[in-house]
């Protein structure tokens, strides 16, 4: 058996998704910004895909900006949301998606802000107090944290956020990739500014994402070279991708209900199975429902001789999991999210992510090879 439990890092392409695409790709090669019947054709249809994402998220379609996934997306929002609106000051976690972290980091270093970290708990929570307390006593912010943790899967109560940000006037920007498909987002009332997607995370293509941009606040391109996305973002649109992106969360947004009953199913079960088979392992962020992302779950293994192999042995069992963040795989860096939960580092950490097509005869088969593993 080959199991697939990764689904953080990439989903499966969903087949009616892949269906949509190829009929697409033999059907409509046109260039959208061609004035001719062949790019006006192309154009209707990214239209339609544009209409269809705004439609589920309930904003205007003038607001959803295509990109090439979540990494460009959130440079978008951080760079071009800081800078066009003269922001001086941000706030982040150190829990964040490296494309967060890094770019924050690297326009502090450029002496364009001032970054301000707020503290997390040893499960991941953020520290509203003292998010308020930054907010109260600095300049007009920039604030970055997202919906759910991509390693630990702890959630963030962002309608909280929103409106601490409203309070003082303040920018938010929420990553939103992890989220995205799995629980609803309503733009009417939450008071984001800036949140992403990336197509792969909820059974559509890789390549391809979308940045949504409050009417509220504007930015200038961070790309140029055309006048494509409403002059937002030059370059001709990967058409193929973005009717896969619209089929995809249309999927999901149909079949949200069922699907996270199966998948949180799914996870409690794996839970209780690893504490049945497992004694002394331990579970990093959240994982009640309410307070954790239902397709991830973080588990720390007793420490033994085979910690640094433990990886290497479901793998070479036919088990596809993650150690941490799959964008910092092949490195010697360890996990920055679990080394700032205080997660004991001589224990190794195996993430399990899960899908609508995950079962529960591939979980049983998971935590028998696990438990021959530390018998």
């Amino acid at each position: 058996m080959r199991v697939y439990l990764d689904n953080a890092a990439t989903t499966p392409l969903d087949p009616e998704v892949l269906k949509q695409m190829y009929a697409v790709m033999e059907n409509h090669y046109g260039n959208p910004s061609s004035i001719h019947g062949h790019g006006r054709e192309s154009r209707t249809l990214l239209e339609k895909a544009r209409k269809t994402v705004a439609n589920l998220l309930h904003t205007s379609p003038a607001e959803i900006f295509f990109t090439s996934g979540g990494t460009e997306a959130d440079n978008t929002a951080l760079r071009c949301g800081i800078i066009d609106n003269q922001i001086k000051h941000a706030i982040t976690s150190h829990l964040e998606h490296h494309a967060v972290i890094h770019t924050l980091e690297a326009m502090e270093k450029a002496g364009s802000i001032k970054l301000s970290f707020v503290g997390t708990d040893d499960k991941g929570n953020i520290d509203y107090k003292q998010l308020e307390s930054l907010l109260a006593n600095n300049e007009r912010s920039f604030v970055s944290l997202m919906h759910a943790n991509n390693e630990i899967g702890t959630l963030t109560d962002i309608n909280l956020v929103g409106d601490l940000c409203e309070k003082y006037n303040a920018i938010f920007h929420c990553d939103t990739v992890q989220t995205m498909g799995h629980y609803p987002h309503d733009l009417s009332t939450l008071k984001a500014h800036f949140i992403v997607c990336a197509a792969h995370k909820l059974h559509g293509p890789k390549g391809v994402g979308f940045l949504y941009v409050n009417h509220k606040v504007k930015i200038k391109p961070m790309i140029y070279g055309g006048s494509q996305e409403r002059n937002m973002r030059g370059g001709t649109e990967n058409l193929y991708g973005i009717i896969g992106l619209a089929k995809a969360l249309e999927i999901a947004y149909a079949e949200m209900d069922q699907h996270q009953k199966h998948i949180q199913g799914l996870k409690t079960y794996m839970i209780e199975k690893l504490m049945a088979n497992i004694p002394g392992i331990v579970f990093n962020g959240e994982i009640a429902p309410e307070k954790s992302l239902y397709t991830v779950l973080n588990v720390s293994f007793p420490v033994t001789d085979i910690a640094d192999m433990l990886l290497f042995n479901l793998d070479i069992a036919g088990i596809s999991a993650s150690g941490g963040s799959a964008c910092s795989s092949g490195t010697d860096i360890g996990s920055h999210v679990l080394g700032g939960i205080g997660a004991d580092p001589n224990r190794p950490a195996v993430r399990f992510s899960f899908s609508k097509y995950s079962t529960k005869e591939e979980i049983d088969f998971v935590v028998e090879k696990l438990k021959s593993l530390y018998s």
